[in-house]
């Protein structure tokens, strides 16, 4: 029998798996090698296996694609960087703010240090959207 606490499986990325997007949106297609030596400079070095099987949850998650090059897999990504941010605020709007946009922004502007150039932006994109749904 499965708890009712049992974790979910998520649609969004864990820190390691943005890691590896991260190498994957730069490079744009890699081998498992290539993400393993790319990823072996930052503070947490992840193993080969391990990486491996990140690479294959980002396949089942479609986030990541592959296909085979002689004994290698390449694989590049499904899913932009700017799609992935999307997905994430998706998920907080969902999750955290009861689907408010409004409620979410408020909070960001609450618990966040927003300097007056970034305010000023964001006065902007709200004054320019609202031109857009008239």
């Amino acid at each position: 029998m499965v708890s009712p606490l049992a974790r979910k499986k998520s649609s969004t990325l864990t820190e390691a798996e943005l890691r590896i997007m991260d190498v994957l949106w730069e490079k744009g297609r890699a081998s498992v090698k290539d993400v393993t030596e790319a990823l072996a400079t930052g503070e947490q070095p992840l193993a080969y296996n391990t990486v491996l099987t990140m690479l294959r949850i980002l396949h089942q998650k479609k986030y990541a694609n592959y296909l085979k090059e002689g004994r290698a897999f390449i694989y590049e990504p499904l899913v932009g960087k700017e799609q992935a941010r999307q997905n994430v605020v998706s998920y907080l709007l969902n999750r955290f703010f009861d689907n408010s946009p409004s409620l979410l922004v408020q909070n960001l502007l609450d618990s966040e240090a927003v300097d007056a150039s970034e305010l000023e932006q964001l006065k902007q994109r709200i004054e320019d959207h609202g031109e857009v749904g008239q």
